[in-house]
């Protein structure tokens, strides 16, 4: 297993249906509840240990997964793709971002707003039908994205940053 993508790249080559998106969004819907069971017993030092040399720590990857980046962003990305044609959504050095600094709050603040962000995410996923899956819009480095498609990536987003840290704590044996 690579520490770096610890459950591989997202891939998948299939038509995208309501089903399938469907299991995307209940993963999607599951990450909160996962993620605080993951560091519910951490202390400050495991919070502070990076998942691998160079990468981030546990409490960076948690207020990424949040309010400072990623999965804030994605909500909004969904919103703009299901009202506009198209539109180019401005990306971030996740990064930088990750080095703001925000990244030395409680876990726990990130993971109650996840918990409130992904309850409005899936009701919000939840509530789109065959044709809203092809919508799309314009990422600036990716290209063309739809809708469909960004649940998947989202999906395995979640699963992929959980197992950075669910793999951390088995290989620390914590």
């Amino acid at each position: 297993m690579e520490a770096r993508y610890p459950i591989g790249k997202f891939q998948f080559d299939g038509e995208i249906t309501n089903s399938v998106a469907e299991g995307w969004i209940k993963e999607i819907e599951a990450l909160p509840g996962l993620l605080r069971e993951a560091v519910r017993n951490m202390d400050e030092e495991q919070l502070d240990t990076a998942y691998r040399t160079e990468g981030w720590t546990v409490r960076q990857v948690v207020h990424h997964l949040a309010d400072r980046d990623s999965h804030m962003n994605a909500y909004i990305r969904f919103k703009l793709a299901l009202t506009e044609d198209n539109p180019v959504i401005k990306p971030y050095d996740e990064g930088k971002w990750a080095e703001l600094p925000d990244k030395k709050l409680p876990v726990d603040i990130s993971l109650s707003l996840l918990e409130a962000l992904h309850i409005r995410w899936a009701n919000l996923l939840y509530s789109i039908n065959s044709a809203d899956l092809k919508k799309t819009f314009i990422h600036p480095d990716s290209g063309e994205v739809s809708v469909g498609e960004n649940i998947g990536i989202y999906s395995w987003h979640g699963r992929h940053h959980l197992a950075h840290i669910t793999s951390l704590s088995n290989r620390k044996g914590w």
